[in-house]
């Protein structure tokens, strides 16, 4: 997939014209008057796997990329906000549950049609209140029993649950 890439005409610092120019080995936005390079950077979000008796929450996107497909609650992080902030209030937002972070899962990177390159750092989440509603862009929310999940859209979290399922399910050796 093609990665997306904003394409600015004006430097924001000085106002004059970008230009695409080989710099710091790549061809990146800079401009012609003061210099500034314009980089553009992956997007920052958080995921949460949440597990209740065997079961990991999931929401059924409302918005694409992923559309009408399950995934764990996720979204972008907010300037001025931590990544546990986020995570608690993406939580809050899709599926109407209070809880902070208790373990971080890993950090993924991630390119969809929709955003381009994307950073998404996941956490194992810890309920401590509210009531499961499906809310914000989500159409639905529901758990699901770890050992029949829906067909995950995002391969960051089809990783992070790997990831969980090592440190936290005991495995039988053959």
């Amino acid at each position: 997939m093609k990665p997306i890439q904003l394409r600015y005409k004006f430097c924001p610092v000085c106002g004059k014209r970008l230009i695409t120019k080989y710099t710091e080995g790549k061809d990146r936005l800079v401009c012609v008057e003061c210099g500034f390079i314009f980089y553009q950077n992956p997007i920052p979000s958080v995921g949460m796997i949440v597990i209740k008796e065997g079961s990991c929450l999931f929401i059924k996107r409302g918005k694409a990329p992923g559309q009408n497909t399950w995934a764990p609650p996720s979204g972008f992080v907010e300037c001025g906000e931590t990544l546990e902030e986020a995570a608690a209030r993406e939580l809050k937002e899709e599926t109407g549950l209070i809880g902070h972070t208790a373990e971080l899962l890993g950090a993924y990177s991630e390119t969809n049609e929709v955003y381009g390159d994307i950073i998404t750092v996941v956490y194992l989440m810890k309920v401590t209140g509210g009531e499961l509603t499906a809310g914000d862009d989500a159409l639905d929310a529901r758990f699901y029993h770890l050992d029949d999940l829906p067909r995950i859209h995002f391969a960051c979290f089809k990783k992070a649950l790997k990831e969980y399922k090592k440190r936290h399910l005991k495995v039988k050796k053959n």
